[in-house]
C-alpha cells in the first residue's frame, strides 16, 4: 500500500509540474492587484510590471492614448512615475470593488516630485496628494488592463505646472 500512496503522490505531482499555467487559487484578482500595488509602495517597477500580461493595455485618461505591452507600460507609467517621485505612496481608500475578474477601487498618490519627468519637463520639488480611481481586469493571474481616472488638474496646479 506504500508504494501505491507514493506512486498515486508522484502521479499528481507530475501532473501538476505539466500544467504550470493554472492559476494558483491565491492568485484572485484581487490578490494580484494588491500585490501590483506593494511593488509600486516598495519602489520597484520591475516586480510591479511582472503583474502586467504581455499583452496589458494601460490607460490614463488624462493621457488619452492607452500605453500598449508591458515592457511599454513599465518604462512609460511605472519608471516614469517612481523617477519622478521616488518617495511615491499609493494608497487604496476602502475595500475594493471585485466582480468577477475585474478589480476597482478609489486610491490617493502622494509624494514629492523630486526627479525629472520623462518628457523632459523638470522636478518642481514639490509635495502633492491627489486621488483617483483604477479599474483592473485579470486573466490568468497577470493584469490585462489598467484603466487610471483622477483630477489630474489637481495634479498640475499642486505641482505649479499650470
Amino acid at each position: 500500500m506504500h508504494r501505491r500512496q507514493f506512486l498515486a503522490s508522484a502521479a499528481v505531482a507530475a501532473f501538476l509540474a505539466a500544467v504550470p499555467s493554472v492559476a494558483l487559487a491565491q492568485d484572485t484578482p484581487q490578490v494580484v492587484v494588491e500585490a501590483y500595488l506593494a511593488a509600486w509602495n516598495a519602489h520597484d517597477s520591475a516586480k510591479a510590471a511582472e503583474h502586467f500580461a504581455d499583452n496589458v493595455t494601460y490607460y490614463d485618461a488624462s493621457v488619452g492614448k492607452p500605453v500598449e505591452g508591458k515592457d511599454a507600460a513599465k518604462t512609460g507609467v511605472i519608471d516614469n512615475f517612481l523617477k519622478a517621485v521616488p518617495d511615491a505612496v499609493w494608497t487604496m481608500k476602502g475595500a475594493p470593488v471585485v466582480q468577477d475578474d475585474r478589480v476597482s477601487f478609489e486610491w490617493e498618490f502622494s509624494g514629492t516630485n523630486s526627479g525629472d519627468w520623462a518628457d523632459g519637463t523638470k522636478a518642481t520639488g514639490k509635495k502633492f496628494s491627489f486621488t483617483g480611481a483604477s479599474m483592473f481586469s485579470v486573466k490568468d493571474g497577470k493584469i490585462a488592463s489598467q484603466s487610471d481616472y483622477y483630477d489630474a488638474l489637481g495634479f498640475y496646479k499642486q505641482l505649479g505646472l499650470i
